[in-house]
């Protein structure tokens, strides 16, 4: 391999970690370097993020350890068949970049991914390598975030934990059909047993800091996951239920969806077009449908069509209901919070501010205007003590009056 300078390999390593998304720092403990010799933080404005027009988090230094890989993941640009140049960080180089780029206010922590080199040992010790450097040679105090490899002895990926913030393992695909037909160096058992390992540990790190005020932390930001979105056969209903499954099972932070990029050279068993990006968006909003408003997988299901496909013009929460209307309208002011929560148009915030508003005053029509983004979408789905939507609720053409307006752009629209 020709050499390379240290930039260089920033380049190509920086690029090839991009199709990770699972690199959001929220959920970590607070941790400062306030009255020690060590440097960062994680608190206060320590992480700080920054979002990518695509909605990517690019507040911390993303890169891998090595794009060279002796899997041949099939959507992978990173597999051993793929023509691409590789690179190779040391551990130490990956701390120096850490602590130069903190140093320079450019990022607030690091998240480190690598391909498998020689081993998953081999890849996993390394990984820990750098995060031990930082932690213990530097006393970092920043944010880390650690990818771990379910492939590995579960002792390296314990090690990886308690230098950690967070980590993650990524199940990759949403069936085990999937998997295996694309990603054939890989088990789905043992990404899931990996799995069930980490979360068994946190819950030992956590009883054991109630007790004891020096225990060691373990992984205090919870361990997370990615699906990838269109590079098999996999529905909609699909991924809500693989991902139901794992927060359930695996207590996780997060599920990302990524949607399925092509890549060069690809592999005759992957799709030619990418999936909408919008399908990706439509996915995570059937995630906070069962993290923050209550619905079951089974119901965030119903909303998509006969085909297992969540409708991309409308969110799933519309097309919910729409789909059971007879639920509707609803009264503001007598409704309970877990049925305005299924209001379409209102938020958690929003139904909370309904609440205690109404405690104080019989909400109309304008109240609920002025506590809501946009009356629009409310209107058929509500009563207030002046307005009902009579027949508007049930009119044939009211998900097409609900729909946001399609528009074309101009590429020179001043």
């Amino acid at each position: 391999m020709e050499s390379q300078s240290i930039l260089e390999r920033l380049g190509i390593l920086a690029d090839a970690a991009k199709y990770d998304a699972s690199c959001a720092s929220s959920g970590t403990s607070s941790r400062n370097s306030l009255g020690s010799k060590g440097i960062g933080s994680t608190e206060g404005m320590g992480i700080c993020h920054a979002y990518a027009p695509d909605g990517r988090c690019i507040s911390l230094l993303k890169i891998l350890l090595t794009n060279h890989c002796v899997f041949d993941c099939h959507y992978c640009i990173n597999r051993k068949s793929s023509n691409v140049r590789r690179a190779r960080f040391t551990p130490q180089e990956v701390a120096d970049l850490t602590l130069s780029f903190y140093r320079r206010n450019y990022i607030e922590g690091l998240f480190l991914s690598s391909g498998i080199v020689k081993s998953s040992n081999r890849t996993m010790e390394q990984l820990i390598e750098a995060a031990r450097i930082l932690r213990e040679e530097h006393d970092f105090r920043g944010y880390i975030h650690l990818k771990t490899i379910p492939e590995a002895d579960p002792e390296l990926v314990h090690q990886a934990g308690l230098y950690a913030d967070r980590v993650s393992i990524n199940v990759e695909l949403p069936t085990d059909s999937g998997l295996t037909r694309l990603a054939p160096d890989k088990n789905a058992r043992q990404i899931e047993d990996a799995m069930g390992r980490t979360k068994d540990d946190i819950a030992e790190a956590s009883d054991a800091k109630r007790k004891f005020r020096h225990a060691p932390r373990f992984a205090p930001a919870g361990q997370s996951t990615q699906m990838i979105v269109g590079a098999d056969a996999a529905t909609d209903a699909d991924i809500v239920g693989k991902a139901s499954r794992l927060y359930g099972s695996f207590g996780l932070r997060r599920v990302y969806y990524s949607a399925f990029s092509p890549i060069p050279d690809a592999s005759a068993v992957l799709p030619l077009k990418r999936p909408p990006l919008i399908r990706e968006h439509r996915l995570y909003q059937s995630d906070w449908l069962m993290r923050f408003y209550g619905y079951k997988p089974a119901e965030v299901m119903e909303a998509a069509g006969a085909d297992g496909m969540l409708p991309l013009d409308i969110d799933p929460k519309l097309a919910w209901a729409l789909k059971f209307r007879d639920r509707f309208p609803l009264d503001v002011n007598r409704a309970a919070r877990e049925d305005l929560l299924r209001v379409p148009g209102l938020g958690v915030g929003a139904v909370d501010r309904i609440l205690a508003a109404r405690r104080h005053r019989t909400l109309r029509l304008d109240d609920v205007a002025r506590l809501t983004q946009s009356i629009a979408k409310v209107r058929p789905f509500l009563c207030t003590v002046d307005w009902r939507p009579t027949t508007l609720t049930d009119r044939a053409d009211l998900r097409a009056l609900l729909a946001p307006k399609q528009e074309q752009l101009e590429l020179f629209a001043a």
